[in-house]
């Protein structure tokens, strides 16, 4: 682990909060210990909740790298991903997270990440899902699978 780069996130964050972009989340993403990728919590500025700080960090180091696959890479950022990032990390390939503070600390500023970890863990109903026309999505998934030159993702 590196301090160097979490002070990265953190300046990351730090501009983030100063500008108005969003909440106090910074991230950068290192392979072969060169930043690849960074990013901060841009979801005010652009007016998106997917815009946090590790996807906007994912974004960039994808388009730096021309790659989707981030293999190889550390992801460091000022808190403990949503589950949402979460999901991006793991497409991404990225196999190692560092982190500040937990999602009890986000939670202590107003953020709601413990929430959806307890709806993972069957433990709350954030959001209702409901399965509706299976058939005719796997007619679907049975077209891409037959797809000669199809590219993962």
């Amino acid at each position: 682990m590196s301090d160097r780069y979490m002070d990265i996130a953190l300046k990351e964050a730090y501009d983030g909060i100063e500008s108005g972009d969003g909440g106090p989340f910074g991230c950068v993403i290192v392979k072969g210990g060169r930043v690849v990728g960074r990013g901060h919590n841009r979801v005010l500025a652009k007016k998106d909740p997917t815009c946090h700080g590790e996807m906007e960090a994912i974004r960039s180091a994808c388009q730096e790298l021309g790659t989707h696959d981030l293999s190889g890479c550390e992801l460091y950022t000022t808190a403990e991903p949503c589950p949402m990032c979460l999901g991006a990390i793991m497409w991404a390939n990225i196999e190692k997270v560092y982190y500040g503070c937990g999602r009890l600390d986000t939670a202590e500023i107003g953020f709601r990440d413990d929430e959806f970890y307890k709806h993972i863990k069957g433990e709350g109903d954030v959001i209702e899902l409901c399965e509706c026309d299976r058939q005719g999505c796997l007619e679907l998934f049975e077209r891409y699978k037959a797809m000669a030159d199809k590219e993962q993702y």
